[in-house]
Order: structure tokens, then sequence, then C-alpha cells
């Protein structure tokens, strides 16, 4: 659709099997037994200036600075009445009350969504909730039926193995909520439920501001069925919606960091190797982070959980090496601190990006972010990460928008 948004925001949406003759003045469309289909256009209210630059020197530095914007624009006022913005809802206290776990399934920057807030889907509603690769799980048999939600999370809405792994769901009886950023996309026509990030289009390969969106509103979809189900107590569930309403200000404070972390991708871009350090929810944006890295610098990077360390990892920490930690979880950070200064004492350079109090003293660079509740903070932790990558590629002369080898939509297996 951006692709066209400056002609028209008239768009036909069109099925799967379905053909469509296009002549000078008319759209004939057909099934697949060439039996003429009538359809409707759907006007599609995006603004054709959100696909320009405005004056950014790329549509990924565009993007990351938007974050305050998109996900001001997700919370919407979904938190207030999630039933607007759910289609067809019809999640009650009944049929929450009989799942047995929730399936988060999608792909890539997607899945790391899903990492980032399983625990969330656990702590307030008090349900197992497991996360899959979208091609592992449509070829594993999964475990599911009626008693099983499962989410399926794709920007585009276009995504292969995805919007396959829904289809097989629904064959086992699992409902299926689907998760998009692009209106009228085909996981949306295909789920039975979804709900739409409204992170306006993104243009840039590397996801940056369609990510946090799905954050957020993976965080406000378990706040509402903790309130349904009656999980959670109300002021743990009002406590963290208020902290979700000041997210677009802690962004915009996270994004002064920029010239602090511009100045630290000078000494990374000509590395071989960086690693990814974090603890608990702090290992899901040590991925995603490693994830941007590779994705657009081409530096080969890894994510580790700190405390695997010991279990192999720290074999490939010599002298010089930089590792970049996350830190924001006040319940770990002791842990994650010792896990650190293991790898001080065999001579890696440490980059930490915190919320916490720390002794800055004891690393090499320290990136300060805002407070928030633990759960929410791979929102704001992101963001310095996703400007270092964005950084260390610039630094190395390359296209940050368009990475090789790499689509925006990946609608092949």
């Amino acid at each position: 659709m951006p692709a066209i948004l400056s002609y028209t925001k008239n768009f036909y949406l069109m099925e799967d099997n379905e053909i469509a003759e296009i002549y000078k003045d008319k759209i004939i469309f057909y099934n697949n037994n060439l039996e003429e289909v009538k359809k409707q256009p759907k006007l599609i209210d995006l603004d054709a200036s959100s696909i320009e630059k405005n004056g950014y020197d790329d549509f990924m530095l565009k993007e990351i600075n938007e974050q305050t914007l998109s996900v001001r624009e997700t919370i919407g006022f979904k938190l207030d009445n999630p039933k607007v913005y759910i289609e067809n809802l019809d999640f009650n206290k009944e049929y929450l009350s009989s799942l047995n776990k929730i399936y988060i399934v999608a792909c890539g920057t997607a899945m790391h969504a899903g990492l980032a807030t399983s625990n969330t889907f656990e702590k307030l509603c008090k349900i197992p909730t497991l996360v899959d690769i979208a091609s592992e799980f449509r070829y594993k048999n999964p475990l599911i039926d009626d008693k099983t939600l499962c989410i399926f999370i794709s920007q585009s809405g276009e995504t292969a193995d995805t919007i396959a792994a829904l289809k097989l769901a629904k064959s086992k009886g699992s409902k299926t909520l689907a998760i998009s950023n692009v209106i009228g996309s085909s996981i949306t026509r295909e789920a039975d439920v979804f709900i739409y990030t409204h992170a306006g289009p993104e243009i840039a390969v590397a996801s940056t501001k369609a990510y946090t969106s799905q954050l957020v509103l993976l965080n406000i979809l378990a706040i509402h069925f903790a309130e349904i189900l009656e999980s959670s107590s109300l002021n743990l569930l009002n406590s963290l919606k208020q902290d979700i309403l000041l997210l677009p200000e802690k962004i915009e404070e996270t994004l002064k960091q920029s010239e602090n972390v511009k100045e630290i991708s000078k000494q990374l871009y000509k590395e071989k190797d960086i690693f990814f350090l974090g603890r608990g929810i702090d290992y899901s944006v040590a991925l995603e982070a490693s994830l941007k890295l590779k994705e657009i610098s081409y530096i080969h990077s890894e994510a580790y959980a700190s405390g695997e360390l010991k279990h192999g990892p720290i074999a490939l920490i010599e002298d010089g090496i930089k590792v970049i930690s996350i830190l924001t979880d006040e319940d770990l950070v002791a842990k994650s601190v010792s896990n650190i200064q293991e790898v001080i004492t065999r001579g890696a350079k440490t980059i930490v990006v915190t919320n916490q109090d720390i002794d800055k003293k004891i690393f090499d660079y320290v990136i300060k972010i805002p407070k928030t509740n633990k759960l929410l903070s791979p929102i704001l932790s992101v963001i310095p990460l996703q400007l270092l990558a964005y950084y260390i590629s610039k630094q190395k002369g390359l296209d940050v928008d368009k990475p090789r080898n790499l689509a925006k939509s990946v609608t092949v297996e």
C-alpha cells in the first residue's frame, strides 16, 4: 500500500486464489472457478507524508524517532476500552478460564516481542504462555486444541510461515488472534480475531517502531485478559496502566541518548564479533538487539542469557572483545553485575544499558534509560540498542534501510 499511497487511498483487498482482471477503467475479480466476485474498495486512512523521510537521512532513523508517536497511537484508547480496538472480540471469563495455555507464534523480531511479553501473560493471567517460531511450530504437530489461544504476530501481516501456522492452529480447533501493523493484511483476514498496532507505515527492512508497538499492545492485551479473569489485583493492573501511559514521554527521554550512543558506535563499528547479555526479560532484549546489529551492520553477534555464560560462551571471551549487557530488573542486578565482572576479568570491554543505580566505574560505557515497571522495560531498553545498530551501520557506510539479502515481508518459506 505505501508504494501507491500518494495516488490513492482506496484499495481492493484480495483473498487467496482470487484473480483480478485489470482494465483502464475497471477491475473484474474472479474466484478459483472463474466466477465473478463483487468487491467494494476499502478506504485506508494513511497519510502519504508518512512514507517520506521528512528530513531524516534514512527511514530507519526516522522510524526510531517516531516511536514516541507510534507508541502513543498504539495505546490510543485501548486501556479504557479494548473492545473498540479488538475486532469481533468474544473473550469472556468462561472462555479465558478454560484455557490451559497461550501460544505466541511469530518470526524474527515479532517472535522477540512474544518472548518479551510472555511473562506478562503468565504473571497477570496465570496462564502458561509459550513462544514459538512460526516455521518450527507448523512442522512439529503442536499440542493445541480448543483450550489453547494462539496469538500470531506479523508486522506486514503477510509472513508466509506465520499465516501457515495460523491455519494449522485453526484446523486443530484453537481460537486465533492476529496482531499486525497493516490494515486488511492476509493474517487479519484469516484469524478469528485481530488487532492493529497503529504504528504507521514502516519502510526500513529492520523493524523498530512496529516492534515497540507490538510490545505495548501485547502488554495491554495481557492487562485486558487479567481484568476479565480477575486474576491480578486492581492495584497492580492500574499501576501498570499508568506506567504504559507514561511510556511516550519516557521514550522521548530515552531518544536523548542518541549522541552518546553515536559516540559509542565509533568504538564498535570495526568489530568482527559482539556479544549481548541479559537475564530474565532482559534476555529477550539482548536477542532483539543482536538481531538488529546482524541485520544492518553485518557484524557477527550473539545473545546469551547471562547465567549461561559459564556453560560454554565464556570460552569466546578474550582481551578487547565487546560485550553489551542489559540491566533493568532490580531483582537480578547483583547477579547480572557479577556475570559482567566475569567477562571484564577476561579482558572484555563492556557497554551497559540500564535504569538501575549501579557503579558506573566498573564498566567502559553506560547508557542510562528511565525507570519503569520491569514488565515494560524492554520497550525502553531496546531503543538505544536500535540506535547503536543504526550508527554502527552508518559508520561502515552501509545502506541501513535495505540490508543485503533481506526483504521487508517474507512471503515465502
